[in-house]
């Protein structure tokens, strides 16, 4: 293991940045997740959306409390007539005159089952939403960690895949050193030369993954870093605690929100039956009514005012088939809504006991990968000292290179797929929190990745430009 811990430092000499002149200290996990949960666009529609349905409650409410109008009108009338017949004289006559009308209306509902129920129905909404609210959230804290993660992980393979090119470039240099002076065939020298441009590839490959890994980031916080910290090198890899597989599953149960949304979806539907239901039933209000009315006519003077105060019933008696057609309807999708419940939780448990195991098995693998190391840089000494000897070929020795910076590189892989997977088990179980990321936040050793930015632009700033968040309206 000594042995391991020398060989990633020598193939990672960037990894703790102890020469990086930037005035800026690196961001860690914790300060980006806040930034994230300050400036992540999703998130923030999420909670737009939560500010909606509240609103609608108060919405529905209102039906329930006084309503209150008032109209009125001014109008010029013209009036004109004419008899004639018979032994009766003629008369025309016309007659011009304004006039004008006050109306005010108020209504009380005093029994009114169908907004009673969409009232319920909007509390309910409210739960629903407050859940997605909380998964989305969480789905942010999980993407932002996946991300940072993901840069390490493509850092630290980068890193491998430049220590693999260097050593098969040197491995070229004395191929062509030694056919030069006759020692080996041109063949060598070309199957050296085989290797180097593979290793070249990879290594092209891998910086373009860098950059794109990068660029995650930078999408979900709104923001650009010019490095991170790295993670430590004796990162605890533990089983998850507890360890067992039950407790998880019944945590994500009680906690999972996108199984809560979905129990919460049930109620919701639930409602719309029963506010289908309340079609059948009468509405009582109390009503007052207030006229008020005047004109400027020659031959009358004053004005004609009256009141009313009452109770007003309706009963439906019959709806052309509508009120039992949408109680028909609103029944199929509270059944459908229970299906979308169970399937979520069954979705949910499958997905906790997978990356319980995933979690599980990456201790062993992380050990694994940690020996293959070893035992991979043991090969490569004797495949060269074979080669020295004359019973081994340049092949095996550049097979015997690629396969130890293959094994670095998948230890590396290994130790982030752990810190995910213990990540994504917290966010399936409903216990993906900023405290959560903060404990992990802790394995991270101070050291910097440093990422070199494309040159600067204005199409490139542009292109990242999300710009302020729009306003509510005053």
């Amino acid at each position: 293991m000594t042995r391991h811990r020398t060989l990633r430092r020598a193939l990672l000499p960037a990894l703790i940045a102890s020469a990086f002149a930037a005035p800026l200290q690196a961001a860690d996990l914790l300060t980006i997740t806040r930034d994230a949960l300050e400036n992540n666009a999703e998130l923030a529609s999420a909670r737009s959306q939560t500010g909606s349905v509240e609103a609608g409650r108060d919405v529905e409410r209102g039906d329930l409390l006084p309503q209150v109008s008032a109209s009125g009108n001014v109008s010029h009338n013209r009036q004109y007539e004419s008899q004639t017949g018979g032994f009766t004289p003629r008369r025309a006559g016309g007659e011009n005159y304004n006039s004008a009308a006050l109306t005010l209306d108020a209504t009380q509902a005093l029994f009114d089952a169908v907004n009673s129920r969409e009232v319920e129905q909007a509390e309910r909404q409210i739960d629903q939403q407050t859940y997605q609210l909380a998964a989305t959230e969480q789905q942010v804290l999980i993407d932002v960690s996946s991300a940072y993660f993901e840069i390490l992980r493509a850092y630290e393979v980068l890193e491998a895949r430049r220590a693999q090119e260097r050593a098969i470039g040197r491995q070229l240099e004395q191929a062509r050193e030694q056919f030069e002076v006759g020692l080996i065939a041109i063949t060598e020298v070309e199957e050296a030369k085989a290797a180097f441009d593979q290793a070249r590839a990879v290594r092209i490959a891998a910086e373009s993954d860098l950059q794109v890994r990068f660029e995650v980031l930078e999408r979900l916080t709104g923001q650009r870093y010019s490095s991170i910290d790295a993670l430590e090198e004796e990162v605890p890899i533990q089983p998850p605690s507890p360890d067992d597989r039950s407790h998880w599953v019944q945590l994500a149960m009680e906690n999972n929100p996108l199984v809560l949304a979905s129990e919460a979806g049930v109620e919701v539907s639930r409602s719309s039956v029963e506010i289908a239901r309340g079609e059948r039933l009468p509405t009582l209000n109390a009503f007052a009514l207030y006229n008020y009315s005047t004109d400027d006519r020659e031959d009358l003077e004053g004005y004609t005012s009256g009141s009313q105060v009452g109770l007003r019933a309706t009963l439906p008696l019959y709806t052309g088939g509508r009120t039992q057609a949408s109680i028909r309807q609103n029944t199929y999708r509270l059944e459908a809504s229970q299906y979308d419940f169970e399937a979520q939780r069954r979705d949910t448990v499958q997905q906790v006991r997978s990356r319980f195991t995933q979690v599980s098995n990456d201790v062993s693998t992380v050990e694994a990968r940690a020996q293959a190391i070893v035992s991979n840089q043991s090969a490569l000494d004797a495949t060269r000292a074979g080669y020295e000897v004359g019973t081994r070929n340049i092949v095996d020795v550049l097979n015997a290179e690629q396969n130890l910076y293959n094994a670095v590189a998948d230890h590396a892989s290994a130790r982030y797929d752990y810190v995910i997977n213990l990540l994504s088990l917290r966010q399936q179980s409903g216990t993906l929190d900023v405290p959560a990321v903060e404990e992990v936040n802790a394995w991270l050793d101070g050291g910097s990745v440093s990422f070199t930015l494309p040159e600067e632009s204005e199409s490139y700033d542009g292109a990242m430009e999300i710009g302020e968040p729009p306003r509510p309206r005053e």
